[in-house]
């Protein structure tokens, strides 16, 4: 019925609505019998149609049970078969239909771009046009990767024998996460979307430099490149790619990907770096419209105009709109600072001072503070948890990720897949100015680290504070023995040797199920000693009684910012969190040269007790400031300028 209606709405005109895919099938494909029923129904063509169609359910389901159809489609011609297998994501007959279909043509390549290109084909259609999930997608390149493997020692003894046995692609893509960035559940999701789509890709890792991307550009004449990253850092490095490809003279698509990423900040800070097109890609679900519009002759053209007329109208929407907002100097910033009055205000002393050690932490423990919202978005099915086991729409596709999502959470708990390690410490600390010093005992005179902090600038008419981390500490001269707490934890460990076991097996599914999983058990992790740090460890809430959904809501008292977040932007102040905990001994997280932290699974940041503690946006900052963080990190402005370039209210 779904189906039905988006069909008929679509052809009637409609450029817009809201839909539950999951539930959608081929139009095409629906029984004659049934197409009448339905559209009966939606059309309300006859005054039974309802019962009917209740009739017609009932007479199916009367009849599954006797006859037991889960199976029939065994019955069908091999091609048959291996289409049904792709398109439904069955690997349980996949070897022997392969070697089936092979003993019906006469290479095995021609099994690959027959019954398994027409099956990929339709999984690609569906896809494209919403009537397929992200998860039945990447359980359909399962299929197609294990036919593919039983192929290829044939394919291998037709080369010596037939000379070149290349399977034909619709086009060449190379991916990377780039320099400095180790996420890649997204570009490897976009990856297999193309895949899906008959496109050969060639992807090159996370870490990336770009003279090594540039280099695989060069060596595999590829039509697109497409780069990804997750933290801030990653921008600047992919605005720095989109140089390099200019001083070459290339002129091939650069694809930009990532949570950091967007269209507004692609149109400014990188497209103008490039002659060539530059197009952001939203998520794996736009990767192919925007892929195929860049190989196709007919549409290239048209599409590329297309993109720079909205990107160069968003340049000038941005420069048009950042003119009426309006700055304050540092130091009238700082005058609005929040203002609190110390000698009133509460401050909690934590039970003891010094460093925590969690190691190899019960997942048992940590996965009932997984907020699955999150989880399912990376699946793009969106919807709130619980509630959507029971949408209408995603719901069955939704139940089938979280059974398989917590049968592998099991194993991962019973054989030890993933190990939790944390740190958390709690220190003597008082700000000055915008800092924030931490000391070594409650003497306070040896200062073992400085968190140099930022401060929205923003000029406010309603009276609000220009809030900075600083204001939620006491300042040193009240003479105020203030804390402050610190953290990082990871629930990565071991993950590689997961992933080398199912990438062995070629089963991108639980690849990208364990990478999503292992995720969100960081941030529960997170949530999980953040209560415990309130509750117990520090104290500061020892009464606080919170469900899960308050939790996930941050009822509660305290913050926990994390660096490279919009309170704190700079990610190479987890440099000093990182000395201050030792956190490459203590958790077993270490920094790559753009401060993301290894495993990627992986959580670190700052804790804040104070009542009026919150989270805000530090937002755009200007020019004396950079300058004045520069000279207390003790860096040049332009080092700042780089690591801040999203940040900064000028160019």
């Amino acid at each position: 019925m779904h189906s039905v209606f988006l069909y008929h709405a679509m052809q009637a005109g409609m450029d817009m609505g809201i839909v539950n895919p999951s539930m959608l099938e081929v139009y095409d494909s629906i029984p004659e019998d049934l197409l009448i029923l339905v559209e009966d129904v939606v059309l309300n063509r006859k005054p039974d149609a309802t019962e009917k169609l209740i009739k017609f359910a009932g007479d199916i389901k009367d009849e599954e049970k006797k006859t037991g159809k889960k199976d029939d489609w065994r019955k069908s011609t091999v091609e048959e078969r291996l289409k049904h297998a792709l398109v439904k994501g069955i690997t349980e007959y996949i070897e022997q239909d392969v070697l089936a279909a092979k003993k019906n043509y006469p290479r095995a390549l021609n099994v690959i771009e027959g019954p398994l290109m027409d099956g990929m084909n339709i999984v690609g259609d569906l896809f494209g046009s919403g009537k397929m999930f992200l998860p039945q997608v990447v359980k359909s390149a399962r299929v197609m990767k294990k036919a593919v493997s039983v192929l290829m020692p044939f394919i291998e003894a037709e080369k010596d024998t037939a000379g070149d046995n290349q399977i034909s692609s619709s086009g060449k893509v190379i991916l990377a996460t780039v320099k400095g960035d180790v996420h890649d559940i997204g570009k490897n999701i976009v990856g297999i979307v193309l895949s899906c789509n008959n496109y050969e890709v060639i992807d090159l890792g996370v870490m990336v430099p770009n003279d090594r991307i540039i280099e695989a550009l060069e060596t595999n004449q590829p039509d697109i490149v497409g780069v990804s990253g997750l933290i801030t850092p990653s921008l600047e490095v992919m605005a720095d790619l989109a140089s390099e490809l200019d001083k070459k003279n290339m002129k091939i698509p650069l694809l930009i990907g990532g949570a950091t990423t967007s269209k507004i900040h692609t149109a400014v800070r990188i497209e103008p770096r490039y002659r060539g097109p530059v197009i952001h890609v939203k998520d794996a679900s736009r990767s192919v419209g925007v892929v195929n519009s860049l190989v196709s002759g007919d549409l290239k053209d048209t599409f590329i105009k297309t993109v720079r007329l909205e990107y160069e109208e968003l340049r000038s929407s941005y420069t048009g709109s950042a003119s009426r907002i309006k700055y304050l100097p540092l130091e009238k910033a700082r005058s609005n600072r929040l203002r609190t009055d110390w000698s009133k205000a509460p401050v909690y002393k934590p039970g003891s001072t010094g460093i925590k050690v969690l190691e190899d932490y019960p997942v048992s423990e940590i996965r009932e503070y997984i907020n699955w919202i999150f989880f399912f978005i990376v699946w793009q099915l969106r919807g709130k948890f619980p509630d959507i086991l029971d949408d209408p729409g995603q719901g069955e596709e939704a139940r089938k990720l979280y059974k398989d999502a917590n049968i592998l959470l099991d194993r991962i708990e019973k054989e030890k897949l993933l190990k939790a390690n944390g740190v958390i410490g709690f220190f003597p600390a008082n700000s000055v100015g915008d800092d924030i010093e931490v000391y070594a005992d409650e003497t306070r005179k040896n200062t073992i680290a400085r968190f140099v902090n930022l401060r929205n600038q923003v000029q406010k008419d309603d009276g609000t504070p220009n809030l900075c981390l600083s204001d939620f500490i006491a300042p040193r001269e009240t003479g105020i023995a203030d804390y402050i707490g610190a953290f990082a934890v990871t629930t990565g460990i071991g993950i590689d040797t997961a992933l080398r076991e199912f990438e062995s097996r070629q089963d991108d599914y639980s690849s990208i199920m364990i990478k999503a999983l292992a995720d969100r058990l960081a941030e529960a992790f997170t949530e999980l000693i953040h209560e415990k740090v309130r509750k117990e460890w520090w104290g500061y809430a020892g009464n606080e009684s919170l469900d899960m959904e308050s939790l996930f809501y941050e009822k509660y008292q305290g913050i926990r910012p994390a660096h490279g977040y919009p309170a704190c932007p700079d990610h190479s102040e987890k440099e000093t969190l990182f000395r201050l905990l030792d956190a490459s001994r203590n958790a077993g997280i270490t920094l790559t040269e753009s401060y993301s932290m290894i495993p990627a699974a992986s959580v670190s940041g700052l804790m804040f007790a104070h009542p009026g503690s919150k989270y805000f946006f530090v937002g755009k900052i200007s020019r004396d400031q950079v300058e004045d963080y520069a000279r207390r990190k003790g860096v040049a402005p332009e080092t700042i300028e780089k690591w801040l370039a999203s940040n900064l209210n000028y160019t």
